[in-house]
């Protein structure tokens, strides 16, 4: 018996509990804030591919920047280029 009366008061409590996330306010601030940090998270991995796509960029100039060099060397060494 006294576990039944135990049980109807954890359910009692439980049914006039109002958790913080179900009221309007506090659930339009967990929005806000989980927007917020998809916003930062967003522009972030922005960042950073912008960096990626720069890096990119610089290697490929500076591949185009050595193949010149090695063509102009085998050209003052003699050597006829291959291709």
């Amino acid at each position: 018996m006294a576990e039944q009366s135990t049980d109807i008061k954890v359910s009692e409590v439980e049914n006039n509990y109002s958790t913080p996330a179900n009221d309007p306010k506090n659930m339009q601030e967990i929005t806000q804030y989980v927007q917020s940090l998809m916003q930062n998270m967003q522009d972030k991995f922005q960042s950073m591919s912008d960096q990626i796509i720069n890096r990119m960029d610089e290697m490929g100039t500076r591949v185009d920047e050595l193949e010149k060099n090695i063509t102009d060397l085998m050209t003052q060494a003699g050597i006829e280029n291959e291709k």
